[in-house]
C-alpha cells in the first residue's frame, strides 16, 4: 500500500482490528492483547514478503530491507498516534488515570 494513500477501507479495517482487540481486552490483560496484535502483524507481514519471493534465498536476502521498512512504518504510525493522544488526552482518556483523594 502506498504510504500516503489511506482510504475509507483502510480505516474500516483498522477499526475492525481495534474492535476485536477491545473485545479481547475485556477478557484478557491489555498487555497480552497488545503483544498478540504485534505478533500477528509480524507473522502476517513475514508471510506477505515470503509469498512475494521467488525462493528462500531471495526471501532471506531481503531481510534487512524489509525489517527496516516495517520498523520505519510502525515508528511513523506510533509517532502519529502519540501526537494525537497528547493533543486529545483529556478527550480520549479523561479522568481514568486520576486517583480519588
Amino acid at each position: 500500500m502506498d504510504n500516503t494513500h489511506k482510504d475509507k477501507k483502510f480505516y474500516e479495517m483498522a477499526d475492525a482490528y481495534i474492535a476485536l482487540a477491545n473485545q479481547h481486552s475485556g477478557k484478557t490483560d491489555q498487555g497480552t492483547v497488545s503483544a498478540t496484535f504485534l505478533y500477528a502483524a509480524a507473522r502476517f507481514n513475514t508471510f506477505l514478503v515470503a509469498s512475494a519471493s521467488d525462493s528462500a534465498d531471495q526471501f532471506a536476502s531481503r531481510k534487512e530491507e524489509i525489517m527496516e521498512y516495517f520498523v520505519t512504518e510502525y515508528k511513523k504510525m506510533l509517532e502519529e498516534h502519540f501526537a494525537d493522544y497528547h493533543d486529545n488526552f483529556e478527550k480520549y482518556i479523561g479522568n481514568r488515570n486520576k486517583k480519588n483523594n
